[in-house]
């Protein structure tokens, strides 16, 4: 696939665990998961949105495109 998500990346840049992402976007672990691993077929917008809020970080933070050889 094209899109790569970096949320691993940036949780790591914030110090902050899976659990507690999850918990300040009132997500579940197992969704959250999901996205992190690039397993995800869609993102809400809304979804995103509060994880940049929480992560103080832009879209393109989390989401990268590479095209694909």
């Amino acid at each position: 696939m094209a899109i790569i998500v970096n949320l691993d990346v940036m949780m790591a840049r914030r110090k902050i665990t899976l659990g507690e992402l999850a918990a300040r976007i009132g997500i579940t672990q197992a969704n959250l998961s999901i996205l992190k691993t690039g397993k995800a077929k869609a993102i809400r917008f809304s979804t995103l949105n509060a994880i940049c809020t929480a992560l103080d970080c832009q879209p393109a933070d989390i989401l990268e495109f590479r095209a694909e050889d």
